[in-house]
């Protein structure tokens, strides 16, 4: 009889047992993995659009000069854990003249350096683009929704330059503000002035590892 009283005791301290060990199974299991990184284009605020490519069908934005961040082309980060990573490209802007390029004087060069900031104020990084004008070859794209021949606007991107910049975690919107601007055309020479034109952005995109979802 006591070897049976000592089975049962026995059995029933397992049972007990059981649940702690499954506690602790369940303490013990890996936690889930993070989101898979994303690259996706931006959420952009533009003050002043040009209008859509022809032939990327990209949609253009003017840069404009200026110091504060608010009054910049606005894009906006996602939630995400670590740096992201924001892409651009960046463009000269060119008036094209049929006239002005059967007559030969249509020769135009141009430089813009533009400025990534917080909306603060800090400065991120910068962007900078040179390109000269000699045909109509010489355009990256043409933009709709113009009166001249095809229904294209006279104003132009010229030239294209890649821009990465770095944009830290807890930033969630940066401004793109343009800075320099070195233009000589038949009309003469144009530099920066507050709320002007100094180049053309478009394909903005981000890269970013999501922050983890909140519970």
């Amino acid at each position: 009889m006591r070897s049976v009283g000592l089975f049962v005791a026995a059995v029933a301290s397992f049972m007990v047992a059981m649940p702690s060990l499954e506690a602790q199974r369940r303490t013990q299991r890996k936690p889930p993995p993070p989101p898979a990184r994303k690259q996706e284009p931006a959420v952009v605020k533009c003050p002043e659009s040009l209008g859509t490519g022809v032939k990327t069908k990209a949609s253009f934005c003017f840069v404009l000069a200026g110091r504060d961040p608010a009054a910049g082309v606005i894009v906006t980060i996602p939630p995400h854990t670590g740096a992201a990573t924001l892409t651009f490209d960046l463009h000269n802007r060119h008036t094209y003249s049929e006239e002005e390029v059967k007559g030969g004087r249509a020769f135009a060069t141009y430089s813009a350096v533009i400025g990534v900031l917080t909306m603060t104020g800090d400065l991120l990084g910068r962007g900078a683009v040179q390109s000269e004008f000699r045909r109509s070859r010489d355009l990256f794209d043409r933009i709709t929704g113009g009166a001249g021949p095809g229904g294209v606007k006279a104003v132009a991107p010229i030239g294209r330059q890649d821009v990465t910049i770095l944009v830290p975690a807890k930033i969630d919107q940066v401004s793109l503000l343009g800075e320099i601007l070195n233009a000589t055309t038949s009309a003469g020479r144009e530099v920066a002035s507050p709320g002007r034109p100094v180049a053309i952005v478009s394909n903005v995109r981000i890269d970013y590892q999501p922050a983890p979802v909140k519970r």
